[in-house]
């Protein structure tokens, strides 16, 4: 087994970002026909997405939910349960040059730039609290052949919560990254993509090269608007 193969193996979810002032609909159901866009605010810059309901709706619908607050989850920090837009003020704990930056990890919450712990909780093993099934078309799909993808980190088949990653390499620089059979209850394993990148998608590499928990996702927002990222 190759390095890459193991760093992406290690890629951990558990069981492992402001509050409206009015009620509105929530953002994972958009009309049809509607887009739906994170724009991902960091320390160094904005990463947009356009998010992909049509391929991976119960897995857009969390991390939309979780992004405005408007879903419970465990804080591992206090272990209580609490909503608040998730993921503003996390670190991207765990990033590989050439390859993907990771995050949403809620033990980095505020934690120092640099850091690999808190409160005795090593960083990529935390998550909301819960687990959901992985959204994966058939093996042999290619669904990484486009850097600046968004797709869930796991633990293995169905571990998905809230650890995300977007990647910088593409294609045959990251087949390990693409669905595959396996003796899951699907019969495929792999990493469900949820989003594909539309601007500030250089930053990806800067991040990645800045080192582990050397950047900040200030800010995660929810938008209809396809972003510009300036």
């Amino acid at each position: 087994m190759t390095r890459s193969s193991l760093l992406v193996i290690s890629l951990f979810v558990s069981l492992a970002v402001p509050p409206a002032a009015r009620a509105q609909a929530p953002a994972a159901a958009p009309a049809k026909g509607k887009d739906l866009y994170a724009v991902f605010e960091t320390s160094r810059g904005k990463i947009g997405v356009k998010l992909l309901p049509a391929e991976a709706p119960k897995t857009v619908e969390n991390f939309v939910q979780l992004a405005e607050g408007k879903k419970a989850f465990t804080d591992p920090l206090t272990g209580q349960q609490r909503k608040a837009p998730y993921f503003d003020g996390l670190l991207f704990h765990r990033v590989i040059p050439g390859f993907m930056i990771q995050g949403g990890d809620p033990a980095t919450r505020g934690a120092p730039l640099g850091s690999s712990a808190q409160k005795n909780l090593p960083f990529g093993v935390s998550g909301p609290g819960y687990k959901f099934e992985d959204e994966l078309p058939a093996p042999g799909t290619r669904l990484f052949e486009k850097p600046c993808v968004l797709a869930m980190a796991n633990s293995g088949p169905n571990t998905n919560g809230s650890q995300f990653f977007i990647t910088e390499g593409a294609g045959d620089r990251v087949p390990q990254l693409e669905p595959r059979a396996c003796d899951s209850k699907s019969g495929v394993c792999g990493y469900t993509r949820f989003g594909q990148g539309v601007c500030g998608c250089d930053l990806v590499g800067g991040i990645a090269r800045a080192g582990n928990s050397q950047t900040r996702l200030v800010k995660v927002t929810i938008t209809g608007e396809r972003p510009t990222c300036k």
